[in-house]
């Protein structure tokens, strides 16, 4: 029965985007498939009607804050709000959906990775029963797919645009849930992704940020061979694209034909999101990653000999299971080697259904949180040391924001990727900038552990 054609423009939503740049595309296509079918999205939890939760489950502090922030809209649930409904989307859902349901009685419905496109049957059905006690809806068979996809989405971050190249991993990382709540790795064909990047040329946004699970498979089981050259390729031809950047790959997806793409392309950033994970060949082992730290050094190698500017950022696990000191001792040996620009890392949480959950030799929690600060306290050296060989040079900025206090724009050069890395503090010398304009910047002070400081050049 199709319930879309409903008077639905009195019906107030907000949605609210958890964890991942590719959960926030999710929620962007689902807004996108509510007001196209006539509800009023705000972005005001207090005076919604219906309040959609898009979640992360991957790690335990993702599910903590996705149930934080469940709990947190219901405390405006009627009858002490005004909002009546709560449908929890996304990673946690597809989990946990019978625990959901039962545990957080105040939730409607759930809906799994694999029917964000159900989104507007299910507000229609829920408004129908606003004003009284409705079933529990679950949808949660099923994983990934990115059939939900809706080409001309709206996009809620001005600047730029993250564009998402595939669903899924083919990996099976021992401590990974992703392969469970989001299914194998799924490309999308290249020319759906091209129409919808010329889409977004056309609204003015020059930053393209591809995102997938592992952006470096793109096109192996679709295309029988790894294509994101060839995607790189095709995207850099689209008119007003002024910047393309690739996040989350892995190390032995950085193929020669690859590099030689990003040094040879004009609009693709020397930049480059790897999660390693360890550098201890017996821990990336007992990962079941296929790197090994003889592999990481030569790709490093072969990157900084192609793009010697080139911007590098990495993920890193301490806590695995059976990570000894000596273990933990070689991973910041190879990573002073190693020098990445930017890294994070996370401490290891044992997840239902992976391979680590209940491997033997578990790190306590206090060895896990030293290791931590340790990581960090060596990385923010590194970082430092790194960042002082950019004083001086001109790159040029995608102006983002202002800054709180006014006096400067906030912005990023191709080394710096939106959420994640530090930003480029730019005094204008000429009166106005907008948001979206590239400007050519001189950096003027690296002192700040990460931010920088720039100004505009003669001419901007």
């Amino acid at each position: 029965m199709d319930i879309r054609n409903t008077e639905n423009k009195n019906i107030k939503i907000t949605l609210l985007a958890l964890g991942c740049s590719k959960n926030l595309v999710d929620c962007e296509n689902m807004s996108t498939e509510l007001k196209m079918a006539g509800y009023n999205v705000i972005n005001d939890v207090p005076e919604s009607d219906i309040v959609v939760i898009n979640t992360c489950g991957f790690i335990e502090s993702a599910k903590k804050e996705a149930i934080d922030n469940i709990l947190a809209v219901a405390d405006y649930k009627v009858p002490n709000g005004k909002v009546k409904k709560i449908i929890v989307s996304g990673c946690l859902s597809q989990r946990y959906p019978e625990d959901i349901l039962k545990e957080l009685p105040e939730v409607d419905a759930v809906l799994g990775t694999a029917h964000y496109g159900d989104i507007v049957d299910v507000v229609a059905k829920l408004s129908n029963e606003l004003d009284k006690e409705s079933e529990k809806i679950n949808l949660t068979t099923g994983v990934g797919g990115y059939k939900h996809l809706v080409k001309k989405r709206e996009i809620s971050t001005e600047a730029y645009a993250w564009l998402k190249i595939g669903e899924g991993c083919l990996n099976r990382c021992s401590f990974c849930a992703i392969p469970l709540i989001r299914g194998p790795f799924v490309s999308r064909p290249l020319e759906d992704i091209v129409e919808e990047a010329k889409i977004i040329a056309s609204r003015g946004i020059k930053e393209l940020v591809l995102a997938a699970q592992d952006t470096t498979n793109y096109g192996i089981e679709l295309y029988k061979e790894r294509s994101l050259t060839k995607l790189l390729r095709s995207l850099s031809e689209i008119d007003g694209i002024e910047l393309i950047r690739v996040m989350y790959g892995y190390m032995d997806g950085i193929t020669p034909d690859l590099i030689e793409e990003m040094a040879n392309n004009p609009k693709v950033a020397h930049y480059l999101d790897i999660p390693i994970q360890h550098g201890s060949n017996k821990i990336l082992k007992a990962m079941h990653r296929r790197d090994t730290a003889e592999l990481i050094t030569s790709r490093l190698e072969m990157i900084r000999k192609a793009m010697p500017d080139c911007i590098i950022r990495t993920t890193v696990m301490v806590g695995f299971p059976g990570e000894t000191e000596e273990d933990f001792i070689e991973l910041k040996e190879n990573l002073r080697k190693w020098k990445f620009d930017r890294l994070g890392c996370f401490i290891f949480s044992p997840e239902e259904g992976t391979v680590a959950y209940d491997m033997p030799d578990q790190v306590d929690e206090q060895t896990k949180q030293r290791r931590y600060d340790e990581i960090y306290e060596l990385q923010k050296q590194i970082s430092a040391e790194q960042s002082k060989k950019r004083l001086g040079t001109v790159t040029r900025v995608n102006i983002c924001s202002v800054s709180d206090d006014g006096i400067f724009y906030v912005g990023r050069s191709y080394g710096e990727a939106p959420e994640v890395d530090p930003v480029i503090y730019v005094a204008s010398q000429k009166e106005e900038l907008n948001i979206g304009d590239f400007v050519d910047v001189k950096i003027a002070d690296c002192s700040d552990d990460y931010d920088m400081t720039a100004v505009t050049i003669d001419g901007e």
